[in-house]
């Protein structure tokens, strides 16, 4: 009787540098690949809609390419800990095999499953394959988590090299008969009435062999102008997000290919710039670890008394879907509509006109892009949110308010990414701004200053 091994997948897509899958590999028994869907763990985050869409085509790709190994993708849907035991049992597995999550409730439900496989004589390991660095291992000289970036960062670069990534597996032995799984459709993880996915897939290539391809380019093409980032017209950025967010591409990949790849002199000039960014999403995880509940609650307490404003319906419609009448806010909304992710420089803007201009609660903003975004990422999206409104960890301080006019006129100062995507931005069917910039910022100021001195701040 043979024992096959489990390799339950969730936030890592791919065969390549896939530590859970390499140990099933070698261990030397059968596999049994298996995704949940698991929309019922309590703290575990539902993804929102953008997200789904692109999880149903990654699934899609993994499945090809194990079916070219020899092996089955399993789909099963529930708590994911408890269909991945039940499978285990239905199989008669010998070892089940995963890769670490950072979240709290996911930590739990991980760490609850081990003991328990463990006590049913099942080995269970689990394997760092999503993080540069483990939470754990970054700290600062008294033992404690980063709360700033730049000193992070740089103990990142001073600890361990990370490790080479995994080599993907020529052949995975699956198990015959495949086990019972859920067919994908039946998930309705596509919109269909509407179908507003239309601009997703012009956009988009999905699936591990797409990131590797979406890297090569960037290496190839954007690299030596990294330094332009911030101009959007240019689109100099990697467009990795996405990948780097479901796991078609691990972070030991892009890290190695960058610091080890033939380059451009150009691109070696930028190749720290761009891993920088790789670490700020590490910084990120580091701080969800610390925080588990990063999307809900104030990093700095002291914005429990910030008194946002009940957000008036029509505003926040305006502001979802590009009608604010400031050209830069729409043109990033209709960006992010369209295609599921938007420039970083833009969702500052964004963000900033929302918190700061609106004075709505960054947590709307979050949940907004959590449902629309491709790459909403459970540690990159509130973190990255907190930073703007100013309460989250190294934030952006309170008094930097982003002027959408003049972020337009120093990095789109040709209006080309503005008239892209608000193509009638000069004629009579623009709306007039929703609300005056100078007056709101002043008010915006106030509400911070107060915030402060009833905290003792000031």
């Amino acid at each position: 009787m043979t024992s096959p091994s489990i390799v339950w997948l969730r936030d890592d897509l791919r065969v390549g540098d896939n530590p859970a899958l390499h140990a099933a590999t070698e261990r030397g028994e059968s596999v049994i690949v298996v995704y949940v869907l698991d929309d019922e763990t309590p703290g575990i985050r539902p993804l929102g809609a953008a997200s789904r869409w692109w999880l149903h085509h990654s699934l899609t790709a993994l499945s090809d390419d194990l079916r070219e190994r020899g092996a089955h993708l399993t789909l099963r849907r529930g708590r994911g800990a408890d269909e991945v035991e039940k499978l285990a049992q239905q199989t008669g597995a010998g070892a089940v095999f995963w890769n670490r999550r950072y979240g709290q409730a996911a930590r739990d439900a991980d760490a609850a499953l081990k003991t328990s496989l463990r006590e049913a004589g099942v080995d269970a390991h689990s394997f760092q394959g999503s993080l540069l660095f483990e939470p754990w291992t970054i700290q600062t000289g008294s033992g404690t988590p980063f709360k700033v970036f730049t000193p992070f960062y740089r103990a990142c670069l001073e600890s361990q090299e990370p490790r080479h990534p995994y080599p993907a597996p020529s052949h995975i032995a699956g198990v015959k008969p495949a086990p019972e799984s859920d067919d994908l459709g039946s998930w309705a993880l596509l919109p269909t009435k509407p179908d507003w996915a239309g601009g997703f897939r012009e956009r988009w290539d999905v699936g591990e062999a797409a990131a590797h391809r979406v890297l090569e380019v960037f290496l190839k093409d954007d690299l030596a102008d990294y330094g332009d980032r911030d101009f959007p017209a240019d689109d100099t950025t990697s467009h990795l997000s996405p990948y780097l967010r479901f796991g078609e591409i691990s972070p030991f990949q892009v890290w190695h290919r960058v610091r080890e790849g033939r380059l451009s002199d150009g691109a070696k000039k930028q190749a720290a710039a761009f891993l920088r960014q790789i670490v700020w999403r590490e910084f990120n995880y580091t701080v969800l670890f610390a925080n588990p509940d990063l999307a809900t609650a104030n990093y700095r307490d002291e914005f429990d008394g910030f008194p946002w404003a009940k957000p008036h319906a029509a505003d926040l419609e305006a502001w979802r879907h590009g009608r604010t009448g400031i050209p830069l806010v729409d043109a990033g909304m209709r960006e992010l509509w369209q295609t599921g992710v938007m420039h970083n420089r833009v969702r500052m803007v964004v963000g900033s006109f929302l918190i700061k201009n609106l004075l709505v609660d960054w947590r709307v903003g979050e949940q907004w892009f959590w449902d629309t975004l491709v790459d909403a990422d459970e540690a990159n999206n509130p973190g990255n949110w907190q930073w703007v409104a100013g309460s989250g960890a190294d934030a952006a301080p309170y008094f930097r308010v982003f002027n959408p006019v003049l972020q337009a006129d120093k990095f789109d100062g040709h209006r080309e990414y503005v008239t892209r995507w608000v193509p009638e931005v000069d004629t009579d069917d623009y709306p007039e701004p929703i609300v005056d910039l100078k007056e709101s910022r002043a008010h915006a100021l106030d509400a911070y200053a107060d915030m402060r001195r009833k905290a003792g701040l000031a």
